[in-house]
């Protein structure tokens, strides 16, 4: 709720230092969004019914049993291994919270997914090479296992 009050105080604030740029801002803004509104919408459609034919139960064995450094082991895994978007992988992180998946595991999941990126090694390795893109790829892994380790210790999960 704050975030969208801020957000409409430096819009009022850009409108009043340049009306024109702010418009054309907000074009821009509408167009890209529109852009990608159908591709969020079948992503968000597709994780809802694979969540629907998961059981909970399945979920919470998985990623919510009862050894948490196994599950942040088995999430992070998942989340180097796979390929989404931001705007899909928080809403499903949302929705892993409600079916009892703990904050330290959500931590690895997400982040790793943000970080990590097995799918896109052949691309990055045509750009960067394999040394920098290996390195990049544990460097951000490890980032992601302290992530995870400070939520628990931040949310009691752990300690």
């Amino acid at each position: 709720m704050y975030l969208y009050i801020v957000a409409g105080l430096v819009l009022l604030v850009s409108l009043c230092f340049s009306r024109e740029k702010t418009v054309r801002s907000l074009k821009i803004a509408a167009r890209r969004f529109i852009k990608i509104l159908p591709a969020f919408i079948l992503m968000l459609v597709l994780v809802s019914v694979a969540l629907y034919l998961v059981p909970d139960e399945v979920i919470s064995h998985y990623l919510g049993g009862r050894n948490i450094f196994i599950d942040v082991i088995l999430a992070s895994s998942l989340g180097s291994i796979t390929f989404m978007p931001g705007f899909i992988a928080f809403p499903l992180a949302g929705i892993l919270l409600q079916k009892g998946v703990t904050y330290m595991v959500i931590a690895a999941f997400t982040t790793t997914l943000m970080m990590v990126g097995v799918l896109t090694v052949p691309i990055e390795k045509a750009y960067f090479g394999l040394k920098v893109t290996v390195i990049r790829n544990v460097i951000g892994f490890l980032i992601a296992l302290t992530a995870a380790v400070i939520i628990g210790i931040a949310f009691g999960e752990i300690l």
